[in-house]
């Protein structure tokens, strides 16, 4: 068996494989991030990376697993250190990456993770958690029912959620005299800083009303939490972009050969990478302006871009090439029909962006297409897939509604929200039980079961997961998705996209 990627190992690597350029040993945890999965290793770990080797050496990582211990049971064995592998058509080019100092599992430790957010040394906390773990009622709202949310409200020593670790930390470092960390969302939410900032306080709100003085005499000395948080802790936006596929066997074998240790868990990226940040850090922050990051006063504008061109593209890809039968991103991408549909759907989007933020869509589309093209990423469209009750919303939903307020119509937008529906259909059928999972699988299930006309059961879809809730042309919007959903019943994509105008590859 060979020896780990690790400290000990790490001189022994050949010189082909880029290795951190400075001393670990002297690197002090300046950030803690929440959500530790193989998106942040590929994109701001390495970032953050970067800014070490350039001598800023007090802004390690402190990573966090809000719920499985996979990622530190992979890494805390390589003392952190893990492979980026970066692929194209042209190569593979490995860097191995010394950011994350430590690793810690909430369930196991909780009292741990709020002693690394209390530490005065903590000056940012990033989240990469997903969609879902936000806690959002269909009205965007915090849900105040989900059961996480009550064990924490109950056990705020010991919290299970995010907002609740927030919460509790910033709490204890108001009681300790410690400035408050700036929060920093990384995740594909819409005004994603703003979201967050308005979901922990409507959680410290909560939390306020009803916490027990029993054991937190301290923590409460100094009044209400959620005004302290809505007035005194920054939570800048923020758009994140790298494409990065699951891991896989033969990804860690290979990469293993080509170290000549075992790396337990390297991360698959493409060259491009991007991250825009509203630059509002109290506290101070890493100078990552320096290696590529865009610093601005309003991050809406390329938030929107993303959201909208890529996420929204990325959506239609998977849930229509599920429907085709292609298992990758770039198999998809290379079906006449779905690329003909990906150029349509970017024309519907594009008119819904701001006009004189000076984005260049003409280039980024193109951008795109080279992206979704990379044969060498294998970018399963099942991993894309998931959760798309939580994604729609912002990915695609809004720029249906925008067209419509505008007169126009959102065909191309609308059929994607279809295919969603259908791909959740099908699983158990032509696709595999589980292929992907959503949050709203098991009512989703039970509405399917109750074989509803198509009407109804789009309508009660967007009820289920609060698809335009409240806005006039949400019934518009159900009327274009029902028509979709007759044709993709009745002929699968195929015909779908021949409402459309577009020839299927299959006819």
């Amino acid at each position: 068996m060979k020896s780990r990627l690790s400290n000990a190992t790490i001189a022994q690597l050949p010189d082909t494989i880029a290795k951190p350029r400075y001393d670990r040993g002297v690197v002090t945890p300046g950030i803690v991030h929440l959500g530790v999965g193989a998106f942040h290793r590929a994109h701001q770990a390495a970032y953050v990376d970067a800014c070490l080797a350039d001598g800023d050496t007090q802004w390690g990582i402190v990573g966090v697993s809000l719920r499985s211990p996979d990622t530190r049971d992979a890494l805390a064995p390589q003392d952190g250190l893990y492979t980026l592998a970066i692929r194209d058509s042209a190569g593979e080019q490995l860097q191995v990456i010394g950011s994350i100092q430590s690793m810690l599992v909430a369930p196991e430790d909780p009292a741990a993770v709020l002693a690394a957010l209390t530490d005065p040394r903590t000056r940012v906390v990033t989240l990469t958690i997903t969609e879902k773990a936000y806690l959002r009622a269909a009205d965007g709202s915090l849900d105040e029912n989900h059961p996480d949310i009550a064990h924490d409200l109950a056990n705020s020593g010991s919290p299970k959620t995010a907002h609740g670790f927030l919460a509790e930390s910033l709490a204890r470092r108001r009681a300790a005299g410690t400035a408050p960390f700036t929060v920093l969302c990384c995740d594909n939410l819409p005004a994603n800083g703003a979201t967050l900032h308005r979901l922990l306080v409507a959680y410290a709100a909560l939390r306020d009303a009803r916490l027990t003085p029993e054991g937190d005499a301290a923590v409460n000395s100094s009044g209400p939490l959620a005004p302290h948080i809505a007035d005194e802790v920054a939570f800048p936006s923020s758009m994140v972009d790298r494409i990065v596929p699951a891991t896989i066997d033969a990804d860690r074998a290979r990469i293993s050969v080509e170290l000549g240790v075992e790396d337990a868990w390297p991360v698959m990226t493409e060259p491009f990478c991007q991250w825009v940040v509203e630059d509002r850090f109290p506290a101070g922050r890493p100078a990552w302006e320096k290696f590529g990051v865009t610093m601005v006063r309003d991050v809406g504008p390329f938030e929107d871009m993303k959201l909208r061109l890529l996420n929204g593209s990325h959506s239609g890809i998977a849930y229509l090439g599920l429907l085709s039968g292609h298992a990758t991103v770039d198999r998809a991408f290379a079906d006449p029909a779905i690329r003909k549909f990906v150029d349509a759907l970017w024309a519907e989007a594009i008119p819904t962006l701001p006009e004189d933020a000076g984005l260049d869509t003409s280039a980024y589309t193109a951008e795109l297409a080279q992206r979704f093209s990379n044969t060498a990423l294998a970018h399963r469209t099942a991993q894309i897939a998931n959760d798309g009750s939580q994604k729609l919303p912002q990915r695609v939903v809004a720029s249906a509604l925008a067209r419509l307020e505008a007169d126009l119509l959102p065909e191309h937008l609308s059929l994607v929200v279809a295919a969603w529906i259908a791909a959740c259909e099908t699983r158990g059928k032509s696709l595999p039980a589980g292929h992907f999972t959503d949050p709203l699988d098991a009512s989703l299930s039970d509405l399917f079961a109750r074989q509803l006309p198509i009407a109804q059961t789009v309508a009660a879809v967007f009820d289920l997961a609060g698809f335009a809730k409240g806005h006039d042309e949400r019934q518009t919007l159900i009327e274009f998705v029902a028509t979709h959903l007759v044709h993709l019943r009745k002929g699968g994509t195929t015909l779908a996209f021949a409402a459309l105008g577009i020839q299927s590859e299959a006819t």
